[in-house]
Parts: structure tokens; C-alpha cells; sequence
């Protein structure tokens, strides 16, 4: 009965809890047997070889070495232990009192000491060694029988309905626990392989999620320090040729570069902190929020019209995909919108969560625009679908933007990209 496969989770703790129960309920009839004689049929020897066997049972699973040392015949042994328990018994009293009425009653008496050993054979192996160990079991009843008594008439009818009965029973339970362990053993395999998929996930969330960040972060140098350093070094060459025939004007345009290079210095340095960290983690998603509009506001010279909860909790995942949204909706309204006034609203009703970012501002052919040559507005979908939420750009040219996102606040994020 050697496998390769390894023990079940859990089974030799049941086992080893099992085997003393077995030592001290053998220890019991013995004593029973011994001294107050109220154990009938069962002669003093046949007790006695059960709690040896029980003994030997219990001392071989308390040895933590053994089951190092055997690999994988240790539990098929351990098994071969609990299962000669009875047959020990029986074999004494067939040495002592060859009676046949009285041995039909004590091997009856026996099965509740094999039916352990048949739910671990079904718990550990297959229905295959189920069938093996139980016919296993008569034929080594029928070899004793046969060993012991001669002339088997008087002993054979009981003794037959008792041993086709007991294979019948242990057959039907054995196989009811094989499928049992079957369906659990196939749990245990989608869950370990759903496992490995939500790693997998995990680390190409990740890695999309590193990615994202670069680009925005290009896009954030692009806009500031590029620009910055581009319309600097215009201005200077222009200072430069105009140095010696007007100095009024090269003065005046190294007053423009000045300018222009704290603007430059001011964004880059705002556009850095945002990268660097993010408010989340210290002030919470409301907080955040509030300080986010604000502050676009305040770059761009809008009116701000903003309607927050005053708290709300929500998961990190849920608050970073939300935050990001906003955030990538505000940097297009400063940047792109032309816009006097920029509304942002968040609303919870009846479980579901919604995000909504407007403006006046110029607009654009929302149902023309190309996201994949708009990396925020790829972005902001992107992270809506990974958030399990729906995302709805309306524009149109001279009438504003609205950004409004919506998440069922029960819906995890997806476990697809």
C-alpha cells in the first residue's frame, strides 16, 4: 500500500490521537476480562495480545524519526498495526477456546477496531486499495477459521453472513469516503492553481502598474521640465544675439527665462512630490481628495465647486483607483480644458460609489477620441475595468468635459487584465 504521494494534511495527527484511544480501550477490556470477568466471550489472552499490538501501535507513531527514516512505507505499516489489533485477539482465542459460537460473537465484536483503519485507507489511498483492504481482511478470517477448526459446518453460517456483511459495509463506506477525499483533493487543486493565477495577477498588476507610472511620469517631465527647458534656451540664444546691439531687449528676455525657469522649477518639483508619494496613506481618500481639487484650482485660477463625504472608508485598492482617476481627470482640466469652472462630486448610494469630474471648458469629439492615443484617458479606463467599475467620458466641443466613474463598493477587482 506504499504511495507516493504525500500523507493527507492532518490524517497522522487523527491517527496518533486514534492509537490511544485503541491502548487505553484494550488496556480496559483486559482489566475487565482479568479481574472482574464481565467481558464475555473473551478469554484473558486474547486481551492481553490486543494491548500488545495497541502498544506497539502507539510507541511506533510517538517516534517522529520513524516516519523520516521509512518514507513511504510508514503509514501502509502503521495501517498493517491498527488493522492486526483484532486479528491478534482473534488468533489468542482461537489458540485458547477453539469454540465456534462464542468466536462468531468476538469477531463481531471486533469490527468497530477496523473501521478506523478503513476510513484512513480511504482517507489517504484510493477506492482500488479499499477493495484490497477489505478483502484482505476476510481472507485472512477465513485463514484462521480454516487454520483452526477442522469442520467448519457448525460455524459456517454466522460466520459467512457476518464476514459478507462487514466486506458489504466496509466496501460501501470505503468508497463513500475515497470520493469524498476525491472531491476535496480536487479543491484543493483549483484552489492551489487560483492561487497561482492571483500571484501571476498580482505581479502583472504590478508591473502594468510600474509601467503606468512611467509613462505618466514622461509625461509630467515632458510637460514641465522639457517645455521649460525648451522655451528657456530659445529665450537665451535670443538674448544672446541681441546682447550687443539691444541690451534693453536681452535684458528683458533674461527676465522672461528667469520666469519662466521658477514656473518650470515650481511644476517639476509639484510634478515629483505627486509621484513621490501619494496623501492617501496619511490623510484618507476625502482629505485627499479635498487637497487634490484645491490645489488644481488654485494652478489653473478655477472656480471649485466640491461635494465630499465628510468620511468614508473604503479598501486601499478601491481608494488608489479612485484617487488616480481623480487625479488624472484634474491634470486634464488644467492642462488641456481651458475651462473657468471644475466641479468634482463623490457620492455613495445604495452600495455603489461614484466619481464625477466636470468642467466648462473647451471640450473635445468624445465619441472621435482615440484612447489609445490619449494615455490618461487609457489610463483612467484601464483602472476602472481593474476595479470592476464602469467609466463614461461625455464631451463635446465648447460644452465641457464630465468624467463620472461608478464602483459597486461589494465588487473586488477583476481577476483579469
Amino acid at each position: 500500500m506504499k504511495s507516493a504521494t504525500p500523507i493527507e494534511p492532518g490524517l497522522l495527527k487523527i491517527f496518533r490521537l486514534f492509537a490511544v484511544l485503541q491502548f487505553v480501550l484494550t488496556v480496559l477490556i483486559w482489566l475487565a476480562v482479568r479481574y472482574a470477568h464481565r467481558v464475555p466471550p473473551h478469554p484473558v489472552g486474547s486481551s492481553l495480545a490486543m494491548v500488545a499490538v495497541s502498544a506497539v501501535l502507539l510507541a511506533y507513531l510517538s517516534w517522529p524519526r520513524l516516519e523520516h527514516w521509512m518514507g513511504a512505507a510508514y503509514l501502509p505499516l502503521a495501517l498493517g498495526l491498527v488493522a492486526a489489533t483484532p486479528f491478534a485477539g482473534q488468533f489468542m482465542f482461537l489458540v485458547q477456546d477453539p469454540n465456534p459460537a462464542e468466536y462468531v460473537e468476538f469477531v463481531k465484536e471486533q469490527i468497530v477496531f477496523l473501521i478506523f483503519p478503513l476510513m484512513l485507507v480511504g482517507w489517504q489511498y484510493s477506492f482500488r486499495w479499499v477493495v484490497i483492504f477489505t478483502l484482505g481482511l476476510g481472507l485472512v478470517d477465513v485463514a484462521l477459521v480454516t487454520a483452526t477448526f477442522a469442520h467448519t459446518a457448525g460455524i459456517e453460517p454466522d460466520y459467512a453472513r457476518t464476514l459478507l456483511t462487514r466486506t458489504v459495509a466496509f466496501l460501501s463506506g470505503g468508497y463513500v469516503i475515497t470520493r469524498l477525499m476525491q472531491e476535496q483533493r480536487a479543491q484543493r487543486r483549483a484552489l492551489r492553481q487560483a492561487n497561482v493565477e492571483l500571484a501571476h495577477y498580482a505581479a502583472t498588476l504590478e508591473q502594468l502598474t510600474v509601467s503606468r507610472e512611467r509613462n505618466r511620469l514622461a509625461r509630467e517631465l515632458h510637460d514641465t521640465l522639457a517645455h521649460t527647458l525648451s522655451g528657456v534656451a530659445v529665450q537665451l540664444e535670443a538674448a544672446k544675439s541681441l546682447w550687443d546691439s539691444s541690451p534693453g531687449e536681452a535684458h528683458a528676455m533674461l527676465e522672461q527665462s528667469l520666469t519662466a525657469t521658477r514656473t518650470g522649477l515650481t511644476e517639476t518639483r509639484r510634478a515629483l512630490l505627486a509621484l513621490r508619494t501619494t496623501p492617501l496613506q496619511d490623510l484618507g481618500l476625502v482629505l485627499s481628495l479635498r487637497g487634490l481639487a484645491e490645489a488644481a484650482a488654485a494652478r489653473a485660477g478655477l472656480a471649485l465647486d466640491l461635494h465630499l463625504p465628510e468620511h468614508l472608508e473604503l479598501p486601499p485598492d478601491m481608494e488608489q483607483g479612485l484617487y488616480r482617476v481623480a487625479q488624472e481627470a484634474l491634470e486634464n482640466v488644467v492642462k488641456h480644458a481651458q475651462a473657468r469652472r471644475v466641479s468634482v462630486r463623490l457620492a455613495r448610494e445604495g452600495g455603489r460609489l461614484t466619481l464625477c469630474v466636470a468642467d466648462d471648458g473647451c471640450g473635445f469629439e468624445a465619441a472621435r477620441a482615440d484612447s489609445d492615443q490619449h494615455y490618461g484617458l487609457r489610463g483612467m479606463f484601464e483602472r476602472a475595468d481593474i476595479m470592476g467599475g464602469k467609466l463614461q467620458v461625455e464631451s463635446q466641443p465648447g460644452r465641457g468635459t464630465t468624467i463620472r466613474l461608478a464602483v459597486e463598493e461589494g465588487r473586488g477587482p477583476r481577476a483579469h487584465l
